[in-house]
């Protein structure tokens, strides 16, 4: 697993959306993106 660190770019990325498209961390170069992580649901965490 890869640490990110602050100030260091992240590594580029395709994640499926909750309707089936798809977004790459690209699409949002120049603009300010936050990511959010959580457990899976239904399990201890």
């Amino acid at each position: 697993m890869a640490e990110l660190t602050v100030g260091v770019e992240a590594p580029s990325f395709t994640l499926p959306t909750q309707n089936g498209d798809h977004v790459t961390l690209s699409m949002h170069r120049g603009q300010v993106v936050v990511l959010f992580f959580y457990p899976k649901d239904d399990t201890p965490g």
